[in-house]
């Protein structure tokens, strides 16, 4: 769905780190997207999105749930996040993930470990160990910077979540059920029956009202 998207608005996508699970998916996945105006529209995609659907396994037609947590986070400049060299361990190892011979014979995999705050990125989808290491520690700058954001705003944390969610990834933003081709965004209440062309790419259709809500609070408020 965001690949596809990312395709249609011209964006840049650049996986970082992806963890498989038996089942032919993922465990976790971890990639970047550079392009004009990537947070604004995509920022209000961070939470709990909940799955329905009848698996190929199911031999009853009975609907299984599952979810998946997004985290959205912005790319932080050196200036607004600073680290210490001495709060980070960082390990080195062979890659385990795609790109081939070159990759998995090289200890190019990196795994940084703030000491602090016990934030742990794993980078290995790169074969040169330098440039692993230096998309690591954008994603560390970025987590570092979502963490502190967290503790400035928690005293407005009430004000916040009436603000289409909060972003919180205990929170169910939205719902994808696949028998009834069905989308909802709980957050505004929107549902549309048009899964399928959502999952293509065609997001704007529940961005752009994510979007609106989202300014019409804002004006509320000031």
């Amino acid at each position: 769905m965001y690949a596809h998207y990312v395709e249609a608005r011209k964006w840049k996508l650049k996986l970082l780190n992806e963890s498989k699970n038996d089942l032919g998916g993922f465990k976790e996945i971890t990639f970047s997207i550079e392009g004009k105006d990537v947070f604004s529209r995509l920022k209000f995609e961070g939470g709990v999105h909940r799955v329905q659907r009848v698996p190929k396994t199911e031999t009853q037609g009975r609907v299984h749930t599952s979810a998946a947590t997004v985290a959205v986070l912005p790319e932080v400049d050196d200036v607004e996040i600073e680290i210490n060299p001495g709060d980070l361990r960082i390990d080195v190892y062979r890659s385990s993930g795609p790109g081939g011979q070159s990759v998995n014979t090289t200890d190019s995999a990196v795994r940084i470990t703030h000491i602090p705050t016990g934030l742990v990125v794993i980078c290995q989808n790169e074969k040169s160990q330098l440039k692993n290491k230096n998309q690591a520690l954008k994603v560390l700058r970025a987590r570092l910077y979502e963490k502190e954001l967290e503790a400035q705003h928690s005293a407005t944390a009430e004000q916040r979540r009436g603000m289409v969610g909060s972003g919180d990834r205990s929170e169910r933003i939205r719902t994808y059920n696949f028998p009834q081709g069905r989308l909802t965004d709980h957050r505004i209440n929107l549902t549309l029956y048009k899964l399928e062309e959502i999952l293509l790419g065609k997001l704007e259709q529940v961005i752009d009202p994510l979007l609106s809500h989202h300014q019409a609070e804002m004006l509320k408020a000031s």
